[in-house]
């Protein structure tokens, strides 16, 4: 007889009742506040996003037929959208916004048109201009549209969209620019190289013989209200244009305000001169030394040279008119400086606080110090000027003629578009050059061959990344110069766009987040330079923009 009478399955049973009693056991006790680790996934961090920013090219395919504007994406280099505009674009600029384009166009109409991506032809708005106008600039700040009318000696101001004519307001004789804020309802200012209404004075005389003119120029600034103040002498030493006085702001040009809209910088191709305007008084920078609320002594720069020429001329000057109160030179000394400088073009940038001129006569830049006290009066380094040679070293054959200038953003570096470059000549080889400039060691520090002769340079500058944008008046190619945190300053690509040759270009934004700084138009003539480089090209106004295809 068993002790334990139990059959095996009988055992069977038991043994799984207890292992079932110690699973229902771990559960419960797994049920607590015991930590249970949980995993995370991780999102990769990829490069940061490039911005909205777009490169507009408007371009020619012939004086009788529509041109074309192409817009090209900044992240990739791609052509976004192309379509038709005006018949013989002749001028061309985009809004302080980046947002709409403008063109006058030689059968007598203004083109607007939206930047955008999904840009078509009926997107494209036309308005009739006067039978008689005669528009040589466009400005186009926030919001309206500003023209330089010859016709009359007018502004012709537009609003709307589309942009329709509304004002026109008088000014001095032979007006070839306007420019001034981007904000809406501020102060602008138009430049009129003729005052005294000379005879003989055509629409190239600033291009072929520029300091033998023997009259300043002004500026006339217009008020919000659209009513015209009185019109501001650009020689200090000569404010009225007396005849027979000093001649040191012939052939006024070009002009950009300060980013404070506290400064003008008007530049005088015929006297190689900037004349610095104080819009906060709406008069010349022209003072009396005096002392500001901290003490220092403050001195006023109502005229910078940009040439020994010009130093020599404001020297004389103040001699014979006995007004020493005007610096005369740099406070630095006139090393670099040449004999001749010629500017035709310039960028104010904020972050420096500095005025980069591009001196087509002179094949130099002019780095020159701008900056203010915190009272809005000129700061103790104020006209402190570097002159840097561009162009290809050694290239004495051939001036380089820079054209135009950009500036990065962060102030770090300048590029010129060398008109005149060529190698060997400007005949065999219809090619001209772009040149990096250091500013901070105010170097040079390469020289690219690029497409055509360049006469328009922009750029976009995302933190590391640098888009510089070059087009040329006798190509269709756009040369597109990069920067990155592992190549400097090559040339990353070369964009066919469709037309024979271009008439300008702009970018939308040079930072990604701010507004566009170049929002007025720089056409042929009235001493800007003409399409092709070389003096044949400055016998008539239709030689000047003559192009070739």
């Amino acid at each position: 007889m068993r002790l334990f009478d139990m059959t095996k399955g009988r055992l069977r049973t038991l043994l799984a009742q207890a292992g079932g009693a110690v699973a229902v056991s771990a559960l419960i006790a797994g049920c607590g506040n015991n930590y249970r680790p949980v995993v995370q996934p991780i999102t990769p961090s990829g490069p940061a996003a490039q911005p909205q920013s777009y490169a507009i090219v408007v371009s020619t395919t012939g004086a009788t037929t529509p041109g074309v504007v192409t817009i090209i994406d900044y992240s990739g280099d791609s052509v976004m959208a192309i379509a038709p505009i005006g018949v013989g674009p002749i001028a061309f600029t985009i809004d302080a916004v980046g947002a709409n384009g403008y063109t006058v166009n030689s059968n007598g109409t203004l083109t607007n048109f939206p930047i955008t991506t999904s840009l078509q032809a009926k997107n494209i708005l036309v308005s009739t201009l006067s039978a008689t106008a005669q528009l040589v600039n466009l400005m186009a700040p926030s919001s309206g549209l500003w023209a330089a009318d010859l016709n009359g000696n007018l502004v012709d101001v537009s609003t709307g969209s589309p942009q329709t004519f509304k004002w026109q307001v008088p000014v001095s004789t032979m007006p070839v620019f306007v420019t001034g804020a981007s904000s809406a309802n501020q102060r602008e200012f138009v430049l009129s190289q003729n005052p005294e209404a000379q005879p003989g004075f055509a629409s190239t005389t600033c291009n072929s013989a520029p300091s033998a003119v023997g009259e300043n120029g002004v500026v006339t600034p217009i008020e919000p209200s659209y009513v015209a103040d009185a019109a501001i002498g650009l020689d200090p030493f000569n404010a009225s244009n007396t005849a027979g006085g000093s001649t040191n702001a012939q052939c006024p040009v070009f002009a950009v305000e300060s980013s404070d809209q506290k400064r003008l910088f008007v530049l005088n191709r015929g006297s190689d001169t900037v004349s610095v305007i104080n819009v906060q008084d709406n008069t010349l920078d022209q003072c009396t030394p005096f002392l500001n609320q901290s003490g220092q002594t403050v001195t006023c720069h109502p005229i910078l040279p940009l040439s020994t020429t010009a130093i020599a001329n404001l020297k004389a000057a103040s001699t014979s008119t006995g007004i020493t109160t005007v610096p005369t030179a740099p406070p630095n000394g006139t090393a670099g400086m040449t004999a001749i400088a010629g500017p035709v073009d310039a960028e104010y940038n904020q972050t420096t606080s500095q005025l980069v001129v591009a001196n087509y006569d002179g094949g130099t830049i002019t780095v020159i110090d701008v900056s203010l006290d915190e009272y809005g009066n000129d700061s103790s380094t104020f006209g402190t000027t570097y002159t840097i040679p561009v162009g290809t070293i050694g290239n004495t054959a051939n001036p380089p003629m820079p054209a135009s200038v950009t500036v990065l953003a962060d102030g770090s570096k300048a590029y010129t578009a060398n008109q005149g470059d060529c190698s060997p000549d400007c005949t065999t080889s219809q090619n001209g050059t772009v040149s990096v400039v250091n500013l901070s060691t105010h170097t040079l520090e390469k020289t690219l061959p690029v497409v055509g002769y360049p006469r328009t340079v922009l750029n976009t500058q995302n933190s590391e990344y640098d888009k510089v944008y070059v087009a040329s008046p006798n190509s269709p190619f756009v040369t597109i110069i990069e920067t990155t945190p592992t190549q400097i300053d090559v040339i990353d690509t070369t964009l066919l766009v469709e037309g024979n040759g271009v008439v300008d270009l702009r970018t939308t934004t040079q930072t990604g987040s701010s507004g566009n700084n170049n929002y007025m138009s720089r056409v042929p003539g009235y001493g800007q330079p003409c399409n092709l480089p070389g003096s044949s090209q400055t016998d008539s106004l239709t030689d000047c923009r003559a192009i070739q295809y």
